[in-house]
């Protein structure tokens, strides 16, 4: 031939600007001497863009470097499409064309990787992989095809920020790797929530990864929707999980405690007291004698090599009691960072996720639990106040003490999601003539759905007003503590009090309180409403937009005082 040693830079190039194999060099010499044009031409025949016209070439000379490349454009300037191409030197003396049947390939499109499961075995599960494996095992990572080169990439999605913690080499061809748990640092990686990305490289130069991952090379997913394939694993060393209502006193409760196959011991006491129950376990439930006679919250504790987990629980009053405090199990729940479905994403409400309302807690404690609900149950143990009690869940599931029959109801804590049917019933509770008193900030503003399956699903973000038609601001750090003033109290809230309540640095402020008259009021040096009563129907509600406030109920006379006057209100 004519044309000899026709070289090309790839069999395979991407003209996509990562700066990856995003020019195709071409090389030639002829036999004899001549003056050449050089074109690219798609499968039809049809030229796609010129290169190069009127080069002239010395025979037995190779195309200077750099000379033809192409940038994978049209003659319009535009993108040419993914597909094969072949390169036609045109010879001017000669007279005549040449196409070389050495063609090349186009291919912008990124692999597709995927994780297909994690296990000993190569069955999908329906959630995460649960590490370490009792016989110590590493896990083995299955995905969907070999790579021409890549990384395994694992990250820690939960609790706290997304971090990558391990970069692996996958060998070529490889489907399958295994992680034994150990982070870049050689140190077995912390409990939490884990993701396992496929980021490879094809022939062409395109990276893909089986989960996108954004600015800073984290994966990130969109609000609502489940990441793709099935990367998740949870690294747990001990974990229990809280009952979903209350127990009745003297009964036996059954307490979920995974450690992994290992054996632990246990124990049991009521909040604010001393333990009055242990013992030691290897399987996976306590069955636990509930140990008090009267309503009140209690804590189970599991502990194992230096590890410690709990739950708390609640038990009901033997009898009636004017007032039902209900705990916020659900959002519990709704804030407990573990992956249900096996994404490798913590499945918590915040993110628009379906969360399962029965499963273990994936902190030593529920978020707030330490701040709101624990001082708050001590408070009234120590008051001698008698009280019944419930979760939010329970209370949806119509299961335990209902809101017949009571006159006051004291939401413990936040308590942000609730099922509609389950708010309308608070509602209708108020209007009655019942009192709601609210310790929680960002609560009843959010609903959820409960299904039969004790999944809460389809999550509603905040609403501008919450149940009772309230405009809250987002909740605001102060620059420095403040005092608070009681400034209206036809209500008779701050009865007993100096109506002074001291150094709060944390407020959710009252925009409005809509249609609702405000009968009670404590503000701020510049007028922002951090404590308010409001007369909703024949009933009230009172809210404490101050989320340090429980955990003074140990040592500040001032809110004790406050909280005082507020049981009576709720007792009467």
């Amino acid at each position: 031939s004519v044309v000899q040693l026709f070289q090309l830079g790839w069999p395979v190039f991407s003209p996509n600007g990562d700066g990856r194999k995003d020019l195709q060099r071409i090389h030639f010499r002829l036999k004899r001497a001549d003056t050449v044009d050089v074109a690219v031409l798609d499968t039809g025949g049809d030229v796609v863009k010129e290169l190069g016209t009127g080069i002239a070439l010395a025979r037995y000379r190779t195309t200077a470097p750099g000379t033809l490349t192409w940038d994978g454009t049209t003659s319009a300037g535009k993108p040419a499409s993914d597909g094969t191409y072949r390169v036609r030197i045109t010879l001017r003396h000669e007279g005549r064309s040449v196409v070389m049947q050495r063609a090349f390939g186009v291919d912008r499109t990124p692999p597709a990787p995927r994780v297909l499961s994690i296990g000993p075995t190569r069955e999908r599960h329906k959630g995460p992989e649960l590490l370490p494996h009792a016989n110590g095992a590493p896990a083995r990572i299955r995905f969907s095809a070999p790579a021409h080169s890549g990384r395994l990439l694992i990250f820690r999605t939960a609790p706290g920020p997304v971090r990558r913690v391990r970069a692996i080499t996958i060998p070529e061809a490889a489907t399958t790797m295994r992680w034994s748990g150990i982070a870049h640092d050689g140190r077995p990686a912390a409990a939490g929530t884990y993701l396992a990305v496929l980021e490879v490289r094809d022939i062409a130069g395109n990276i893909g990864t089986s989960v996108p991952l954004g600015p800073g090379g984290l994966p990130v997913v969109a609000y609502g929707l489940r990441a793709p394939g099935n990367g998740g694993m949870e690294i747990r060393d001990l974990a229990v999980q809280p009952p979903l209502g209350p127990v009745k006193p003297g009964a036996r409760v059954a307490l979920a405690v995974d450690a992994r196959g290992k054996p632990y011991t246990w124990s049991a006491r009521r909040i604010g007291a001393a333990v009055s129950r242990r013992g030691s376990k290897r399987g996976p439930f306590v069955n636990l004698k509930v140990p008090s006679r009267s309503a009140g919250l209690f804590l189970f504790t599991a502990r194992r090599a230096g590890h410690e987990a709990s739950a708390p629980f609640l038990v009901s009053a033997p009898v009636r009691r004017p007032v039902l405090v209900v705990a916020p199990l659900m959002t519990w729940q709704g804030r407990n960072a573990l992956d249900d479905d096996g994404d490798g994403f913590p499945n918590v409400l915040a993110r628009g996720q379906r969360s399962r309302l029965a499963r273990v807690l994936a902190t030593p404690l529920p978020q707030g639990f330490a701040a709101h609900e624990a001082p708050l149950f001590s408070w009234l143990d120590r008051a001698g106040h008698l009280y019944d009690a419930t979760t939010d869940a329970a209370l949806a599931l119509s299961a335990g003490p209902g809101l017949a029959g009571h006159r006051g109801v004291l939401l413990a804590g936040d308590t942000v999601w609730l099922p509609a049917p389950l708010q309308r019933r608070l509602l209708r509770f108020v209007r009655a003539g019942g009192t709601l008193v609210s310790m929680g900030t960002g609560s009843l503003r959010s609903t959820v759905r409960l299904t039969q399956h004790l999944r809460m699903d389809r999550p509603t973000p905040a609403a501008k007003t919450d149940l009772f038609g309230s405009e809250l601001a987002p909740l605001r750090r102060l620059a420095k503590p403040v005092d608070l003033t009681n400034s209206n109290d036809r209500a008779g809230l701050f009865s007993g009090t100096e109506g002074l309540f001291h150094g709060f640095s944390l407020i959710e402020e009252l925009r409005s309180p809509g249609t609702s008259p405000l009968t009670a009021t404590a503000v701020t040096p510049d007028g922002s409403i951090a404590i308010e009563a409001l007369k909703v129907g024949r009933g009230r509600v009172v809210r404490f937009g101050l989320p340090q406030l429980a955990a003074r109920l140990g040592t500040d006379v001032d809110v004790q005082a406050l909280m005082e006057r507020t049981w009576q209100l709720l007792s009467r």
